[in-house]
């Protein structure tokens, strides 16, 4: 928290008045900006392909099933049939369902890898405080899932299947959660990738531990050698794609000989791959690279121009991006096709039905899903453990706990590691399907109730996070009895009169008011928004919160990297703390927050008021706002 300031921001514009958002077309250097918030842009665009590559998941799902009922000695002859790789005695056979399994499926995980190195790195893990409520919650997701399995299916002969049960499809939930999740589903959105990280850690470790049949240590030396050149890799110059090719193959095919399951190969290597938020540095070379390239164009300009946006991106999110696409449209599908072909004779079901195995999957996915993460996030927020964020009410909680209940990819991947059977593994096939259908089903109940106990119009006209002086950015007594607080934006036209109305509020009212700033930056209009709040976030570590803002506020057509950097120092900022500060996972959680509150509240355009915690509607000019400020001032005891 900054220091409290009774001194308000500069007057610089008269007051304005309605809620409307200026929406501008963005300079094209302006728009370079956006490797600041590539990260949002890259969630939003994955937020699309999700849906999509859950739909094809699907139809993949339904498909094999159809395939594997009407033909099934197509659908078993041909992932049985035998593929050879190689040249003269170098060769390597596989069945079609085993490189499937054992290739395709390793880029599945190195992409999870990616993900986990990047939410460790600069996401929402980076915080222990903040990880704390997603990693209890991801533990209890694993274990409780486990124990009512074992308790299910106790003396069949299969209780050491329970890793069936322990993990969640992420591609399958953040899907369904875009389907049926509860209105503005932002912050239960973050909680449940950040639980399903740590959930993808869990299950990776218990295949590498639990499910490796046959070991031999001597080429994983191999192995390891090839990781270590992986890591140095980063250091190279030039022609990193290749050498990265080059050994990701040579480490695979290290794990494929010491019997450790091949796709770990591709955690493995992911979580070397380097992380890092975008450098100004950088920004400011790729900018003057365009700017060369504008000035003069051509084919050679353009290459350069083109690396140097690219390099400014770390190329563990580069080669998210990359992969992205082929593994939710390609080898998800692939997957499914080659592993849910489950045979729904009258025998088989009638099997299923009085199986312990499927009944032990359906509740261990379904039941203990539900009491594992919304049990244990349920018992922190009682306890005061954490930091499990507004909006996150029981109901949506319960939703969330329902929904990782969906198994299906990593929980059919076990089916084939843990039971040998085939009449037992479509009995186990048979509770993953089930149990994937029932969760959706009860989730999206669970979220309709949720959503009608807390009306989105109620939602929205009181302010989610009460103010916290120990949180918030503020100027004025800390006790003060009336609060204004403002979601804004550094680049809108209309925030920027805004100021001119609170600094006569704060004139007149003098120390009976406290007035708070939280961003909203629209990133959809305004590109240097976000980096504009990041950056006053960072001044804020430093106690000039407000002072960088009346410099954002002052000059809102010069928001560039290097304007950024040189606010910091006019204002007599530690520069290189500054910078590193900018760096940090906390400045941008901190942002983050902010943002989820918003959408949380339906914030759609800026600036928005909340008036002694109530939103204020109307025109926003001084007088205005003493009127209502007074009007709805808590009562004195």
């Amino acid at each position: 928290m900054d220091t409290p300031n009774t001194a308000p921001p500069q007057d610089t514009a008269d007051t304005g008045a309605g809620l409307t958002v200026i929406q501008t077309s963005p300079d094209p250097e302006h728009s370079t900006l956006a490797a600041r918030g590539s990260t949002i842009a890259m969630r939003v665009r994955a937020m699309g392909r999700t849906r999509v590559g859950a739909l094809l998941l699907l139809l993949a799902t339904v498909a094999a099933i159809i395939w594997a009922n009407t033909s099934p000695g197509s659908y078993s002859g041909f992932w049985e049939s035998r593929v050879l790789i190689g040249i003269e005695d170098l060769r390597l056979e596989f069945t079609v369902h085993a490189l499937v399994n054992d290739a395709l499926m390793a880029l599945f995980f190195f992409t999870v890898g990616l993900e986990v190195r990047r939410e460790f790195a600069i996401g929402e893990l980076t915080s222990w405080s903040r990880a704390l409520v997603p990693v209890v919650a991801a533990a209890a997701g694993l274990a409780v899932p486990a124990l009512l399995y074992v308790l299910i299916t106790a003396g069949t002969g299969y209780s050491g299947a329970w890793g069936v049960v322990i993990s969640t499809d992420t591609a399958f939930l953040i899907g369904a959660l875009a389907l049926i999740g509860p209105r503005a589903p932002g912050r239960l959105r973050v909680f449940l990738l950040a639980l399903a990280v740590v959930d993808d850690i869990g299950a990776l470790t218990i295949i590498a531990f639990v499910y490796t049949d046959e070991f031999m240590p001597a080429p994983l030396i191999i192995a390891a050698l090839g990781l270590l050149g992986v890591y140095l890799t980063r250091y190279l110059r030039s022609g990193r794609g290749p050498v990265y090719g080059v050994l990701a193959v040579g480490v695979w095919l290290a794990f494929l000989a010491s019997g450790v399951h091949p796709t770990l190969a591709g955690v493995a290597i992911a979580l070397l791959i380097p992380v890092y938020r975008p450098e100004r540095r950088d920004v400011e070379h790729a900018l003057d690279l365009a700017r060369t390239f504008r000035q003069s164009p051509s084919s050679e300009y353009a290459r350069a121009a083109a690396n140097s946006l690219r390099e400014s991106i770390s190329i563990n999110e580069r080669l998210q991006s990359a992969y992205a696409p082929y593994i939710a449209y390609v080898v998800l599908p692939l997957f499914a096709l080659a592993n849910a072909g489950v045979r729904l004779s009258t025998d088989i079901l009638v099997a299923a039905w009085s199986s312990p195995i499927t009944w032990g999957i359906i509740a261990g996915l379904v039941l203990g899903k539900l009491l594992g993460v919304a049990g244990a996030t349920s018992l922190l927020r009682v306890l005061g453990v954490g930091d499990v964020g507004t909006g996150l009410t029981t109901g949506r909680l319960a939703g969330g706990g329902v929904l990782c209940g969906i198994g299906f990819t990593i929980s059919l991947f076990i089916v084939n590691l843990a039971i040998t059977d085939p009449d037992v593994q479509n009995q186990a096939r048979v509770g993953v399907l089930a149990a994937s259908v029932i969760a959706f089903v009860v989730a999206a109940v669970v979220f309709r109730i949720s959503d009608i106990r807390h009306p989105a119009a109620e939602a929205g006209r009181i302010l989610s996070r009460p103010v916290d002086s120990g949180r918030d950015h503020f100027w004025g007594p800390p006790e003060a009895p009336l609060t204004l607080v403002e979601y804004g934006d550094f680049q809108c036209g209309f925030c920027l009169k805004a100021t001119g109305s609170v600094e006569e509020v704060h004139r007149i009212l003098g120390d009976r008011l406290r007035y708070v700033w939280r961003h909203a930056p629209l990133t959809e209009y305004h590109p240097n928004a976000l980096a504009a709040a990041e950056a006053a976030e960072a001044a804020g570590r430093q106690g000039q919160f407000f002072e960088f803002s009346r410099s954002l506020f002052a000059d809102q057509e010069h928001q560039l990297p290097s304007d950024i950097v040189h606010r910091a120092e006019e204002l007599g900022l530690d520069v290189e703390r500054f910078e590193s500060d900018l760096d940090t996972g906390e400045t941008a959680s901190r942002v983050r927050d902010d943002l989820l509150d918003a959408e949380a509240m339906g914030i759609i355009a800026v600036p928005t008021f909340f008036i002694n915690g109530r939103r204020h509607t109307g025109p926003y000019d001084a007088q205005t706002l003493i009127r209502e400020l007074e009007r709805t001032a808590p009562v004195q005891r």
